[in-house]
């Protein structure tokens, strides 16, 4: 049987999206910088979302292979289940949430997520998903928004952010692409930073994919 996930709300509050000019690994889908709003009455998972939620199988590891429509299917049955509106995390929500009032984007070490070389190319991670809760929550009270899997969020992708919104919301539109963020268990600690973004087909099914639930609670 499906499990609810865990969900903690996410502050109100304003900062600069996007990659800052001075970080070596920025790239221009990073930018341009942008002011961006998030309003209070939306909570996100703790955690990406884990099998044991999505299956009912007792396990704490993400749940993956999930393509987006699937992950948008179960962000909604959170929802219902919880008295709100489920749903992905918006790009900026997630991004937020990741800063968790940081102002400056930084690189996680081993001991704070999952992520199999270091830049030097030495093996630093396991190789392999890790259970939810293992590193250390963020000021804002979330874990594993950075390495163990990529989470897909409610955005289509665009390849720069010429024209995003501000104020916290979707950038919705007819591409088959969507946005992945946070990195994964066998990527590079560059790709492991708050403002790093890509996309993926909204069909894709990939090992070291998963995603993480939002819910609206505004009246």
């Amino acid at each position: 049987m499906r499990e609810i996930s865990e969900l903690v709300p996410l502050p109100a509050g304003e900062f600069w999206m996007g990659g800052e000019e001075d970080d070596k690994f920025v790239t221009d889908v990073e930018r341009p910088r942008h002011r961006v709003t998030i309003s209070a009455g939306t909570s996100l998972g703790r955690f990406p979302v884990t099998e044991g939620e999505l299956l009912g199988n007792g396990k704490r590891t993400p749940a993956v292979g999930i393509c987006w429509e699937e992950a948008k299917e179960f962000a909604q049955w959170v929802g219902e289940q919880a008295g709100g509106r489920g749903r992905l995390a918006t790009e900026a929500e997630w991004e937020w949430a990741a800063r968790a009032g940081q102002t400056v984007v930084r690189t996680p070490s081993a001991e704070e997520a999952n992520f199999l070389y270091s830049e030097d190319g030495e093996k630093v991670g396991e190789g392999a998903l890790s259970e939810v809760g293992r590193y250390p929550l963020n000021e804002f009270g979330y874990g594993d928004l950075f390495g163990n899997v990529l989470e897909w969020v409610e955005d289509c992708w665009r390849p720069s952010y010429e024209g995003a919104p501000e104020d916290g919301s979707a950038w919705v539109g007819s591409g088959d692409r969507k946005v992945v963020r946070g990195g994964a268990w066998d990527h590079l600690p560059r790709l492991l930073r708050a403002s790093w973004r890509d996309g993926m087909r909204a069909e894709a099914r990939q090992d070291n994919l998963g995603f993480r639930v939002a819910v609206d609670f505004r009246k």
